[in-house]
């Protein structure tokens, strides 16, 4: 059953269960308390990407035999990427860059300069606009495709790879994907550059969860992340680590 159906079914029920209380003099309050907890657990299953509740992705290769991560990079490219390519050529590690459409067409030599140096990239949708969560399906394929020709136009190559922003996936982003076949790339390890600015928190934080076969988040427009990046780069390679692409972990072709 599809989830809209379900969806409407669920509301249908309360709806009609409330009616039956009020004319029987019930109690309302446990029905109002469902119907605001309801919500609440389809955000939660939405935002939570790891849960593969509407779709399938790759969040990380769990009993890893070899020591690998991989390192992913999301909201780029930006003025802060090149410092960021440049530690990774400096670690001899790789990496994906999840892309926004709009920074593409700011930053094409950058977008260009990230296949050079064997890195590659994925698609961040064209706009990340903030609404994502409350786009129509075809409102977001539009978003994915119009990311995917402007990459195309820059690099040459058709992105197969979708991290949703936010980590937001649900059904409208299910039925959007079916249409553009791209895969899903989520996490498993999150740093939190984004958010926190206490630097040692963030890698200490990653130092502790840090394991084979983990997809690591960070962004590239965050001008604290290169110091974060440098530190988390340093810890891989004294224990042991290589910095893999996710293609290479998950065996999954980058570009169709």
């Amino acid at each position: 059953m599809k989830f809209r159906i379900l969806n409407f079914f669920i509301w249908i029920f309360l709806i009609a269960v409330a009616m039956y209380c009020g004319v029987n003099g019930l109690a309302l309050w446990p029905i109002a308390a469902a119907a605001i907890m309801y919500p609440v657990f389809l955000i939660t299953i939405s935002t939570n990407i790891r849960w593969n509740v509407f779709a399938k992705g790759f969040h990380h290769q769990k009993d890893h035999p070899k020591k690998e991560v991989c390192l992913s990079f999301d909201d780029g490219p930006t003025n802060v990427t090149p410092k960021i390519l440049d530690l990774l050529d400096r670690y001899d590690a790789k990496a994906c860059f999840f892309c926004i459409g709009e920074q593409m067409e700011k930053y094409p030599e950058i977008a260009q300069d990230i296949i050079e140096r064997g890195h590659i990239i994925g698609n961040h949708t064209y706009s990340h606009t903030r609404k994502m969560g409350f786009l129509s399906s075809k409102s977001l394929a539009r978003e994915i495709d119009a990311c995917n020709i402007i990459a195309n136009d820059i690099t040459g190559l058709n992105l197969n790879l979708f991290r949703p922003p936010f980590g937001i996936i649900n059904p409208k982003t299910k039925s959007a994907l079916d249409k553009t076949g791209h895969l899903v790339i989520g996490w498993n390890l999150r740093t939190y550059d984004a958010i926190l600015n206490d630097k040692s928190k963030i890698v200490n934080r990653i130092k502790r969860k840090l394991k084979p076969g983990d997809v690591i988040l960070l962004h590239d427009n965050k001008d604290q992340t290169p110091i974060i990046l440098e530190q988390l780069l340093l810890h891989l390679k004294s224990n042991g680590y290589r910095a893999i692409r996710p293609d290479q972990l998950f065996k999954i072709n980058a570009y169709n």
